[in-house]
């Protein structure tokens, strides 16, 4: 389950983001609560927040993908985390002299969007040059359950934190955690990791990756799920902050109980995760689809510790799902288009926010519940749909899954029986 660990390079990687991604989780917490202090609670402000922080994804997320193809991948993030911890840095000191606004929130979210779709990309295609091909499917799965733990830790830590000191010191220990990070990327064996080959600088390199997306049925098939269900169904980080506050009358700490709850749930699906070998297409529509129905029953829960108790099936659902998306694309493309694939995937993944976010939060203004009730029965209705055509294709069994060259299209003719 850990066999990636064995490789000097990642268990430097691993040590350092594992402290940084317990800083993320704080200071996302601390970020939305921040929001709602300076707003009297509302969701529109908040939603338009998590708009500002995702928006640059539209933008530059797939110029992430180009740079990573074309430039050391490990230089280019050290400079990425560096930038990531000065913007937690800001707003810190922002917050704790006493002199933010909801202006400068937005401002630094927009900035930190900017970083973090750059860094996105590049991050996930380092991976493969840390480990090789063959740990992938066990290094994402760590990825995520690395993520995962930080997830169930650092809402638990915002929560005492920000009753006990306030906002501000939050966002400034973030800050310090991106150290760990670039720490463990600058004392790695550069001699040890498993480049490719840099990508020539040339014209039409991003519109390359996007051709050989649309000529790779099994990759669109992925994307457009990923797209709907992260849009709509994964806005956790606003609609648990509307139920712990506008619902059950909760504070910062029932917030970050609920988000640890649910943490508990996608570590346990990460888990799992890891002692898979090979995505498969089956498993990823059945998780969509379980996750829309728990969704759905979560937001019907009648007190605070039922729906938290929920949210733990809901991040198994959710993360099998994930997990399952991000081997799949990985392993299915030629490294050399692998960052701009990776940057595409990153788009459709989180480039959906700026359009769920302000939606969900008009929803949160009618109903407190509403979000996630309506998120749950878009990723339903939508995976429903996609298995309906997968079947009547007859691809639903498994696709093929293979490395090709960037310019070589596939049909659904091309596919196999035995793959189908």
């Amino acid at each position: 389950m850990f066999g990636s660990l064995g490789i000097y390079n990642y268990r430097l990687y691993a040590s350092g983001q594992i402290i940084s991604l317990v800083g993320v989780w704080m200071q996302r917490v601390a970020q939305d609560w921040l929001v709602l202090e300076l707003t009297n609670g509302s969701p529109v402000a908040l939603g338009f927040a998590a708009s500002l922080q995702f928006l640059p994804v539209l933008l530059l997320s797939m110029w992430g993908g180009v740079l990573a193809d074309r430039m050391d991948k490990r230089k280019l993030l050290l400079w990425l985390e560096s930038a990531l911890g000065v913007c937690a840095l800001a707003l810190g000191l922002l917050d704790v002299t006493g002199v933010v606004h909801l202006w400068h929130v937005y401002v630094l979210c927009f900035l930190l969007g900017c970083f973090s779709a750059v860094e996105t990309p590049v991050r996930q295609s380092f991976v493969v040059e840390m480990v090789g091909r063959d740990s992938l499917t066990n290094a994402v799965a760590i990825n995520s359950m690395m993520f995962n733990l930080a997830r169930i830790v650092g809402p638990a830590i915002a929560g005492v934190t920000i009753v006990a000191i306030g906002t501000g010191w939050v966002f400034l220990a973030n800050a310090i955690s991106f150290v760990g990070v670039v720490l463990g990327i600058y004392l790695m064996r550069t001699s040890q990791l498993l480049r490719a080959d840099p990508v020539p600088r040339e014209k039409g390199q991003l519109l390359s990756g996007l051709r050989y997306v649309r000529h790779r049925p099994d990759l669109l098939t992925v994307m457009l799920l990923v797209f709907f269900i992260a849009t709509f169904g994964m806005n956790f980080y606003m609609t648990l902050a509307i139920l712990a506050r506008n619902v059950f009358g909760g504070d910062a700490d029932a917030y970050g109980l609920l988000s640890t709850l649910i943490a508990v749930g996608t570590f346990a699906g990460a888990t799992w995760a890891a002692r898979r070998k090979t995505p498969r297409l089956t498993v990823f529509i059945g998780a969509g689809i379980v996750f829309g129905v728990l969704e759905i029953v979560s937001g019907l829960m009648p007190t605070m510790l039922l729906t938290g108790l929920m949210m733990i099936p809901v991040g198994i659902a959710m993360m099998t799902f994930n997990t399952t998306a991000n081997a799949t694309i990985q392993l299915a493309v030629e490294p050399e288009m692998r960052g701009r694939v990776m940057g595409i995937y990153m788009l459709v993944f989180l480039g959906g926010n700026p359009v769920g976010g302000p939606l969900m939060g008009w929803l949160g203004e009618i109903n407190g519940r509403a979000p996630i009730i309506v998120g749950g029965a878009v990723s339903m209705l939508v995976t429903i749909t996609a298995w309906i055509i997968l079947v009547r294709r007859g691809d639903i069994a498994k696709p093929r899954l293979r490395r090709q060259r960037a310019d070589e299209p596939v049909s659904p003719a091309e596919l196999q029986p035995s793959d189908r």
